[in-house]
């Protein structure tokens, strides 16, 4: 590894710029704040109380467990979202610059009587001494220098951006594993699985398995205490001891319906009751996720993708007293979690990743804090790593963007490319579909095997929903070959309406057409068959 180092000089923020950016993250937060407060007021994610079967059908989604099923692979992916963006560079020391990193950062460096070598590069703290233990028995990973271009420094935009996968410049209301499910299977609205095919706790305001429309395609719960009521008692909220009186059967009708939106509860609770924790988690939120997801998959759930959520990384005042305690939990959890997974030999099929909107700047602030930043590592957790290691080289302390930032040197999307192909056994194809074009792959020390290969999916061909001027809709559709096809019209229940079209037709454009009047004004879903591929598309009929 080599560092070019040619500005000595530290540094400086221009006249008022501390002022603008203070400003900056107050508006911020507020719109993080309200964009949360929007989503949960829903059953799920982005959803609405008046559409509740509406919302079972899209809690009910197929189709990324469909997906994932396709591959020859059992393993469980864990994102890990370290909430407010987490500072790096306190994280993973630069040992190989540390007296810059020292002068950058005179009151919160971490002193090397507080740090333990992972190399002659890079060190880790001391209070994060159990993962230190699972880096020398090969189940930790560091990437280095992650980012993405333009990095956006705001915590809204840039969660967006790394729950997307988008471009900094591109808005995009569906994630990355939402579009997965939309492009690959979509016909997720007319045949739920038997099991979640996606958990998600305490991250509101992400839009990771989020589909176009912006509902969660996940379970998602926003505290693990409500994933504990469903799993110990297969509802969210009793229905006993409700008052007796009107307020009492209004109460009790709302907890019904918030219950029947959570249509796993069941297979939840099985799941829960017949598998035990079998070590000692730490007493946090973090620890009570973790504690969670290993119950589940000791109790052979089959839900194949999780995030939980660790908040309390925006760290801009006090950070010598509060990230310590955040990165020793991050520790303590993660190797609790591994311990517990091994004594039902499942932790080699459990890869955990961290994930976080940004890191810090590498200058400390006047508030003994850091500010918004960019490039930061990324861990990975998992005997299934087959030893541990580096991926990329440390950025620069010297060498910083126009805003004094790190640069960064791993697009997180070569990350996540890596991830869906060589850990999950996605084909390549439909990663680089998924992701919107190609990136580069990593050496993260696993791999996928048998290789997984690409079968015809609705990504294959083209289909786009037109409302017209005189209140009709019409289904246009390409197909890449001659086919066998039938349209069907299915209301928001899972219910046929009408079959549009049956018959054989040849390569190319074709379209079926919804004259106005006839339908009750609701969401309804295509539902196209061709050959052996599957696609569905939603309208809504408005009056």
């Amino acid at each position: 590894m080599s560092h070019q180092h040619q500005n000595n000089k530290p540094h400086t923020l221009r006249k008022g710029a501390a002022l603008e950016h203070g400003e900056a993250h107050i508006r911020d937060h507020q719109n993080w704040s309200r964009r949360s407060f929007l989503q949960m007021m829903g059953l799920t994610g982005g959803g609405s109380m008046l559409m509740g079967s509406w919302m079972v059908n899209v809690l009910g989604s197929a189709g990324l467990q469909m997906a994932l099923n396709s591959s020859e692979s059992d393993r469980i992916l864990v994102l890990i979202r370290l909430k407010g963006g987490n500072d790096g560079m306190n994280m993973i020391i630069p040992l190989y610059d540390y007296s810059r990193y020292q002068s950058l950062r005179p009151t919160i460096h971490v002193p090397q009587a507080d740090l333990n070598p992972l190399s002659e590069l890079f060190g880790l703290p001391k209070t994060m001494n159990k993962l230190r233990t699972k880096w020398l028995d090969g189940a930790v990973r560091v990437v280095n220098g992650v980012g993405y271009p333009d990095q956006n420094l705001s915590h809204f935009r840039s969660t967006d951006i790394w729950s997307s996968a988008g471009d900094a410049n591109v808005s995009d209301t569906s994630g990355w594993l939402g579009r997965y499910l939309i492009d690959q299977y979509p016909d997720y609205l007319t045949k739920p699985p038997s099991i979640p095919p996606a958990i998600q706790i305490g991250a509101a305001g992400t839009l990771v398995f989020n589909d176009h429309d912006n509902n969660s395609l996940a379970l998602s719960v926003s505290e693990p205490d409500e994933l504990y009521e469903i799993a110990q008692n297969g509802q969210l909220y009793p229905l006993d001891n409700l008052p007796d009186c009107y307020y009492g059967e209004q109460l009790g009708w709302l907890r019904t319906l918030v219950n029947s939106t959570f249509i796993y509860a069941d297979v939840v609770k099985k799941a829960y009751d017949i598998s035990s924790n079998e070590e000692p988690y730490p007493n946090s939120s973090l620890g009570r996720q973790l504690a969670l997801v290993a119950r589940l998959i000791k109790g052979n759930l089959g839900t194949r993708l999780y995030m939980v959520t660790h908040d309390g990384f925006d760290t801009h005042a006090d950070q010598q007293r509060n990230h310590p305690r955040l990165l020793q939990d991050l520790s303590d959890s993660v190797a609790a979690f591994y311990d517990d997974l091994a004594h039902s030999q499942l932790d080699r099929s459990v890869l955990g990743m961290t994930i976080s909107e940004f890191g810090r700047r590498p200058q400390q602030n006047a508030s003994n804090g850091c500010d918004h930043g960019a490039a930061a590592p990324l861990l990975l957790f998992g005997p299934g790593l087959n030893g541990n290691g580096f991926t990329g080289d440390g950025p620069s302390l010297r060498d910083l963007d126009e805003s004094g930032n790190l640069k960064f040197n791993t697009d997180f999307r070569s990350v996540y490319a890596s991830v869906l192909e060589n850990w999950l056994c996605v084909d390549g194809v439909t990663v680089d579909a998924v992701l919107g074009r190609a990136f580069p792959r990593l050496d993260l020390g696993f791999a996928c095997s048998p290789t997984a290969v690409h079968k015809p999916t609705a990504a294959d061909f083209y289909r786009q929903v037109r409302y017209l001027p005189d209140g009709g809709v019409m289904l246009v559709y390409r197909l890449p070959q001659a086919a066998q096809v039938k349209v069907e019209l299915y209301n928001i229940l899972g219910q046929r309406v009408q079959t549009l079209y049956a018959g054989q037709q040849a390569e190319g454009e074709h379209q079926v057409h919804l004259p106005p009047g006839g339908l009750a004004a609701a969401p309804y879903v295509f539902r196209i068959e061709a050959g052996q591929v599957v696609a569905s598309e939603m309208i809504r009929i408005v009056r």
